[in-house]
């Protein structure tokens, strides 16, 4: 199994989850919302989407009036966490930030 896709020890789930503030763990997935308007929000996906498309990993999106929820997780390694996953987190960061999202 690729780097990329073996799953994280709980111990380095911690560790990174303490590495992405706004980030909270649900099961065996990482979550954020933002808060953002409705067209921003369609904007932030559409730049999301595009980063996923390069890097190959992809997060489940819930686009709602007022707000965008990511969830991600690796469902090449059974729906675990990855390290994939935090690399992603931090590029979704990045991407809302720049569109001018925020923490509800």
């Amino acid at each position: 199994m690729a780097e990329e896709a073996t799953p994280l020890t709980e111990s380095e789930i911690s560790a990174l989850m303490a590495e992405h503030p706004g980030w909270a763990r649900v099961g065996d997935e990482i979550t954020r919302t933002f808060a953002i308007r409705y067209h921003g929000g369609v904007a932030l996906i559409v730049h999301v989407a595009d980063v996923e498309r390069l890097v190959g990993h992809h997060a489940d999106i819930d686009l709602r009036w007022g707000t965008v929820r990511f969830g991600i997780t690796t469902h090449d390694a059974g729906n675990k966490l990855t390290q994939a996953d935090f690399r992603l987190a931090r590029r979704i960061d990045e991407i809302a930030a720049a569109h001018g999202a925020e923490s509800p």
